[in-house]
């Protein structure tokens, strides 16, 4: 697995580098198949504080891209919002992709 981080408007130290690092983790963990991970970290010099923080992602999967972005007061919230979203997408493709091994019934005629 890639793992990009970088940032815009805002110098990535070390401590944050590694809070993304390990919350990317527990998505890895669930699902194996990931390429490559683009995470954008960015401070908005916007009048509402509150919305101030945003992160986002690209995800590279085996035959798609997923895309999640959160924005928040603080940067570790904005990020823990970001990969709950993530999450729930891998979850779903995750499922959508899987084997059921449905074998169909045999009609009698």
């Amino acid at each position: 697995m890639n793992l990009t981080i970088s940032g815009h408007h805002l110098e990535v130290t070390p401590a944050l580098r590694g809070y993304v690092t390990s919350k990317l983790d527990r998505i890895t963990r669930h699902f194996d198949q990931v390429v490559d991970v683009k995470v954008l970290l960015t401070v908005d010099n916007m009048k509402e504080k509150e919305r101030r923080q945003r992160a986002e992602c690209n995800l590279r999967v085996k035959g798609r891209d997923l895309f999640a972005e959160s924005s928040h007061a603080d940067l570790y919230a904005a990020v823990d919002e970001l990969t709950d979203k993530l999450d729930r997408q891998v979850g779903r493709y995750k499922t959508k992709t899987q084997d059921h091994h449905h074998v169909t019934a045999k009609r009698e005629s």
